[in-house]
């Protein structure tokens, strides 16, 4: 009888989604946490395995990936400091979340980054959009 208990639990446990709520918001900010720290540390090749397959396609080499975040992203390339503010779930598996950066630049910067979890269970970055900010919240 026992067993037969345990099989059903492992089949309902493996049906339930990876994420949820607030762990899958946690997941996605240890994605951009994670994305961040490895562009501070130089390695880019890291920092491109956090773009989702749609980037991907879109910046085919880590070269293209590259001039693209140095061109027009440099407060994400290289923030002095950041945070998180309010994250939102969207369809399943998506999330956009807000991020405070200063930039290199000193300046205040918004981020707001979509994500979207992949079929390994990971989230990966789909896109960025980035504007200036007059005042920080932190």
């Amino acid at each position: 009888m026992r067993p037969a208990v345990l099989l059903i639990c492992l089949s309902l446990a493996a049906s339930l989604p990876a994420h949820s709520g607030e762990a899958e918001i946690a997941a996605g900010q240890a994605t951009i946490q994670s994305q961040i720290g490895a562009f501070r540390s130089g390695d880019n090749a890291r920092a491109y395995s956090f773009a989702a397959p749609n980037v991907q396609r879109i910046f085919p080499t880590l070269d293209r990936f590259m001039g693209m975040v140095t061109g027009t992203y440099r407060p994400v390339y290289q923030p002095d400091s950041f945070s998180f503010g309010e994250a939102r779930e969207g369809a399943p598996g998506t999330i956009a979340q807000q991020v405070f950066l200063v930039g290199p630049d000193g300046k205040n910067y918004e981020a707001i980054y979509t994500l979207e979890l992949q079929p390994d269970g990971t989230f990966r970055i789909t896109g960025v959009s980035l504007r200036g900010a007059q005042t920080l919240t932190m």
